[in-house]
């Protein structure tokens, strides 16, 4: 196969998975708020959100993480050289991170399939933008292939990360004055 077509490939799987983590974390919102709810609404709630959570993390989100380190691995095999260069390791620091990330997730589905939740909503919401910035994180790095552009880069991840905050704080009183 082409390299072309296995790096179209990687690109395909690493979208799919973004895809997978960002709703699941959203679904993991759902399952605790709904955890929150009268006994009735619970009843209705948990096992179609369970179902939805259990169909994305194991059809979805687990193979494109395993599709994507391996078509990953293969585009590597052609671009050796890259490995010698700085804003490679950086980049598989960040993709390594993205794994750990993955991981969490899988341990907070686990919980929450057994009907167990630690984290509030709130929480949960400020985990899911840990993707979104391990996302930025990795395309800069890929895209521009300099550690120099790296630093602006984490310090515009710093500026991403301090707005997403202020958004998730101001999205809660907004939603709690209106509840």
């Amino acid at each position: 196969m082409g390299f072309e077509y296995i790096k179209a490939l990687h690109i395909i799987f690493v979208v799919t998975w973004f895809a997978g983590l960002f709703y699941i974390v959203r679904l993991f919102i759902y399952q605790t708020e709904a955890m929150e709810r009268p006994e009735q609404e619970r009843a209705i709630l948990k096992p179609q959100l369970d179902l939805m959570a259990s169909r994305l993390w194991y059809i979805i989100t687990w193979p494109s993480a395993i599709l994507t380190l391996i078509f990953g691995t293969w585009v590597l095999s052609y671009r050796v050289g890259y490995l010698e260069m700085g804003f490679m390791h950086a980049k598989l620091a960040f993709v390594l991170l993205l794994y750990g990330y993955h991981f969490g997730c899988h341990k907070l589905f686990k919980e929450l399939q057994a009907g167990r939740t630690r984290w509030s909503s709130t929480q949960l919401r400020i985990w899911n933008e840990a993707s979104t910035l391990l996302l930025f994180a990795i395309v800069f790095l890929i895209v521009l292939k300099n550690l120099l552009s790296m630093v602006w880069g984490l310090l515009g991840l710093i500026g991403l990360g301090i707005t997403l905050m202020i958004a998730i704080r101001i999205y809660k009183k907004y939603r709690n004055k209106n509840s």
